[in-house]
């Protein structure tokens, strides 16, 4: 049976680059994205399936299921990795802001899980794997309304983790310093790289490697790996 896997934000840093590894590995992907159509259609020339959706709009979360549940009858892997990244000064000052926050990391893993776990339970072992976040346990004053949405994705994936059991496998990643944003400065690199036992950047590949370790290890659910170097013991 051909192996099935939906990511979200799967248009650019590592929802693309686990997209573009699992069509290598022979995967069908349906590949997410709200504005980044270009790094799609560089996937959907791979053989990939482009779904668009803007997830702050409940519609086009239901409308995105039902296209998933047209085209596919089973699902073996539902990654959540869509985010959004506003500060305190931005939430505050501008309320789609801080709607669009708890909907991307909240709302619409809540309804892609709730609305595709009939597809999941079809699969061989369907896993979910959420990306959630270091902050989700030790919240950023700076970014409070992104943490408390992390830290709501981070508790949902415990509850689905034991209601979708034994059939549907749910478990999250906490990603650290993986891969810097083209805006951040030397200034900023340095200081949170001090704060990286590590002392170095990580790179999306040991993010690849741990989705892939919670896939191939099926004992496992309810479980979340820090890849960070190890900076939460420092945050």
């Amino acid at each position: 049976m051909n192996k099935v896997a939906l990511i979200t934000g799967a248009g650019r840093r590592f929802g693309y680059e686990l997209a573009e590894s699992l069509l290598n590995e022979g995967y069908t992907v349906f590949a997410h994205y709200n504005s980044s159509k270009q790094g799609v259609e560089k996937l959907e020339k791979s053989g990939a399936i482009g779904l668009q959706a803007d997830f702050s709009d409940n519609q086009q979360i239901d409308q995105m299921v039902d296209a998933v549940l047209a085209q596919a009858n089973h699902l073996d892997l539902l990654v959540n990795n869509a985010s959004c990244f506003f500060n305190n000064d931005t939430v505050d000052q501008n309320d789609n802001a801080l709607n669009a926050v708890y909907q991307v990391h909240a709302v619409a893993p809540y309804k892609l899980i709730t609305g595709l776990s009939s597809l999941l339970a079809k699969a061989n072992d369907g896993l979910v794997i959420n990306i959630t976040d270091i902050y989700s346990d030790r919240p950023s004053t700076d970014y409070i309304a992104y943490c408390g949405a992390k830290a709501a994705l981070a508790n949902m994936t415990q509850a689905f983790a034991k209601s979708l059991a034994p059939e549907v496998r749910v478990n999250a990643i906490q990603p650290g310093p993986i891969l810097f944003l083209p805006e951040h400065d030397s200034a900023h690199k340095q200081q949170i790289l001090e704060q990286t036992p590590l002392t170095v950047e990580g790179g999306l590949q040991p993010m690849i490697d741990t989705v892939r370790f919670l896939r191939d290890n099926t004992f496992l659910t309810g479980e979340s790996i820090k890849v960070d170097g190890g900076r939460a013991l420092k945050i």
